[in-house]
């Protein structure tokens, strides 16, 4: 009986441990598919001018490097969207790369609008959000960075 045990004990380890690597494969595109979701709705609050769409996604110590080096809290990245008026937003070339419990999102992005003085702006940026699936199972972006494109 005990020979019988130790064989079940062993060949069920042993299916463990080769479903492992296959249970990893899965599990990423899972993240990623939900990390580029985020990159969407952030993409539609532009759209929309409704930073409340983002608001949610940004984790409370988030920061946001601007493409001129300027540096903002979420309340400050928040308000500063809430005075600009986007008339058009695009992103390509989204790529999600995920390690762990933690994301990486780069893209480019074509923006044009209006700032609070009412200046024109054509944007025509690479950006890198760092996403991190917090303790509540949450995905939010701890951090985002913007680089001009220059043709």
């Amino acid at each position: 009986m005990r020979r019988i045990s130790t064989r079940c004990l062993i060949g069920f380890v042993l299916l463990q441990i080769m479903s492992v690597p296959q249970s990893r494969a899965q599990g990423t595109a899972g993240p990623e598919k939900a990390v580029a979701a985020l990159e969407e709705q952030w993409l539609q609050s532009q759209k929309t001018n409704d930073p409340d769409l983002v608001a949610p996604l940004l984790a409370d110590n988030f920061v946001s490097t601007s493409s001129d080096g300027k540096v903002f809290s979420k309340a400050e990245f928040l308000a500063t969207q809430k005075t600009i008026k986007w008339s058009s937003a695009e992103n390509s070339d989204l790529k999600v790369t995920v390690f762990g419990d933690a994301a990486i999102a780069t893209g480019n992005e074509k923006l044009k609008g209006t700032d609070a003085s009412s200046k024109p702006l054509d944007l025509n940026e690479r950006w890198t959000d760092t996403w991190v699936k917090m303790a509540s199972g949450k995905w939010q972006c701890i951090a985002t960075h913007q680089s001009p494109i220059k043709m």
